[in-house]
């Protein structure tokens, strides 16, 4: 399918060819444009993020002769600088990398796990409900996996030294970055969170408690400190000695259970990448303890049933068969993953074409149906015996999609004393009521239990399409729960209806979970709106969804699609 973009841009050679000819010049006299979004453009790769400063340090790297995952790399390290409410090393992620030397397609979970002295009974209050201790404060962490998951990366496919794409971001935390207006608000809007510790409030506030203003120039040097160990020691410089010993210290002294122990036992896994189809292209994704890869081929699979370009881009008919094929493909997802480390997952059965066309089936084209009718399926008939999203490619052919998280906005608010390492609140990702029901009623527990070492599920789903072998689509975003549907609309979008990568990305989104809600962005076509009330929907809206940061490579050049959902997305071609 050749992308709207190249049809009508001057960059496309016989396109200008025809327009420089008497006859064309005749007939045209202005240059026209197909589209009100255009990506960017680069012919020696692309880099894509959520802040401007890792986007230009990615691009730099790429020019310096580094390859994508050296890009990748140094992004995530100054995103953990520019982009503390989310960027990390004291979180966790997912990446899918695409070696072109090989071939071969790899996705490394640097997921965090529990620590070992966790118990259900910390993170319940005696109500049976959740404590908001699995949220914030020093119970909230689960062991980081971030460093190890980017040093693991480096030493497989980096080319650069490794000190050296941790330059950037030692070097931004030392001498200080000069805050946007976003960048200046969300520490305003934060600051009862990162009250949490003395170590953030210190950090990221004036020593009078005053806000940091637009303009200003915020430092670092506890993370520098911390950057510093890391960039001559690899992931052990994160995880054994000086750092790990001021990490666990804190956390004894202010009631964490994170211990030397579990800093020094945590690994990054290398995965094989789930793999499924869309409209006869290659879909490559995150595997579990990600819930989002399986979920988003399971709700391609049931949409493939459908002719999504009969109805078109938008219309209400399109919006409501992907909105039953999200209740449907959520439900699933609720109900059979897990972390497969621990538990039995139905994934054949959960993938399997023959499944979709079953719950496919089970959706009325003009009606929706209310989520405890649709229910959720079995697809082991079918078995036999705050986050953010950056995304690379380089001229070699390698490509790189990586999505990270602190969890929350600024995760648990907790700042390790004198390392400025930001902490995540992952422990509330487990299914502590329920699993608390479970043990109340001699139920089995849910598969998303907490146990020590285990892997809590998560929505972050890096993903890529290949078209002819090759990468054509990479994409991902944060956006929590949203993260599956975000994804899903962004490939039905190139693919079902020849959007470019910017259009796709500047398309309205709908989020559909398993229940009966149907939430559509701010500004929504109010026609649309009316008619799929008419159809059965209850439409909410509140606020965006997501921010993809996403690639497309056709025709030899490198298209970039930068979400403005968020403040300071940028797009850079190196």
């Amino acid at each position: 399918m050749m992308n709207r973009f190249l049809k009508g841009a001057a960059l496309v050679g016989a396109t200008l060819a025809l327009a420089l000819s008497p006859a064309a010049a005749q007939r045209k006299q202005l240059l026209e444009y197909p589209s009100i979004h255009s990506p960017a453009v680069g012919d020696k790769g692309m880099v894509v993020s959520q802040n401007a400063l890792a986007s230009q340090t990615g691009a730099d790297i790429l020019r310096r002769g580094g390859n994508a995952v050296d890009a990748a790399v140094a992004m995530g390290f100054v995103l953990a600088v520019t982009l503390p409410r989310a960027g990390n090393i004291g979180g966790d992620g997912f990446m899918l990398v695409h070696d072109a030397a090989s071939g071969a397609d790899v996705f490394l979970d640097f997921r965090s796990v529990a620590p070992k002295t966790a118990t259900l009974a910390m993170f319940m209050d005696n109500k049976g409900k959740e404590s908001p201790l699995a949220s914030r404060g020093y119970l909230a962490p689960s062991v980081p996996g971030t460093v190890a998951g980017l040093h693991a990366a480096h030493q497989r496919f980096g080319k650069l030294r490794w000190a050296d794409v941790v330059a950037p971001a030692l070097a931004l935390a030392k001498h200080g970055v000069r805050l946007t207006p976003d960048e200046a608000f969300v520490f305003g809007w934060a600051k009862e969170r990162l009250a949490t510790s003395k170590a953030s409030a210190a950090t990221y506030y004036h020593a009078d408690g005053t806000l940091y203003r637009a303009g200003e120039i915020m430092r670092q040097p506890d993370l520098a400190w911390t950057l510093g160990h890391i960039a001559r020691d690899g992931a052990d410089g994160f995880y054994k000695g000086p750092v790990a010993a001021r990490f666990a210290a804190d956390m004894q002294a202010n009631g964490g259970i994170i211990s030397m122990a579990d800093l020094a036992a945590y690994r990054p896994v290398w995965r094989q990448p789930l793999v499924g189809s869309y409209r006869g292209l290659q879909v490559v994704t995150a595997p579990p303890a990600s819930a989002g890869g399986a979920t988003l081929l399971n709700m391609l699979n049931i949409i493939e049933n459908f002719d999504l370009n009969a109805s078109g881009a938008g219309s209400a008919q399109t919006l409501h068969l992907m909105a039953e094929a999200m209740k449907m493909g959520y439900a699933d997802r609720y109900r059979f993953l897990g972390d497969t480390d621990f538990v039995s997952v139905p994934l054949k059965g959960f993938l399997a074409k023959d499944y979709a066309k079953i719950r496919a089936a089970q959706i009325d084209p003009a009606h929706a149906k209310p989520a405890a009718m649709l229910g959720s399926g079995d697809p082991t008939r079918f078995e036999s015996p705050s986050t953010t999203h950056f995304s690379v490619a380089d001229a070699a052919g390698n490509v790189v999609s990586t999505t990270y998280t602190l969890g929350a906005d600024f995760g648990s608010g907790v700042m390790i004393a004198g390392t400025g390492i930001l902490l995540n609140n992952q422990m509330n990702n487990f299914s502590h009521e329920a699993a608390a029901e479970a043990l109340r009623t001699g139920a089995p527990p849910p598969l998303n239990a907490m146990a020590p070492g285990k892997r809590m599920l998560s929505t972050m789903m890096p993903t890529m399409v290949f078209k002819a072998g090759k990468p054509w689509l990479v994409t991902g975003t944060p956006g929590g729960s949203t993260i599956i549907d975000t994804v899903l609309q962004l490939v039905v979008n190139v693919v079902d209806f020849g959007l470019n990568v910017e259009e796709a990305t500047h398309q309205p989104r709908i989020y559909q979970d398993a229940g009966d809600k149907l939430r559509v962005e701010p500004n929504f076509n109010p026609d649309t709106v009316r008619l799929l009330t008419a159809m059965g929907h209850p439409v909410t809206s509140d606020e965006t969804m997501g921010s993809a940061q996403s690639i497309m490579i056709e025709n030899g050049l490198f298209l970039g699609g930068a979400d403005p959902r968020r403040p300071g997305a940028l797009a850079v071609a190196p």
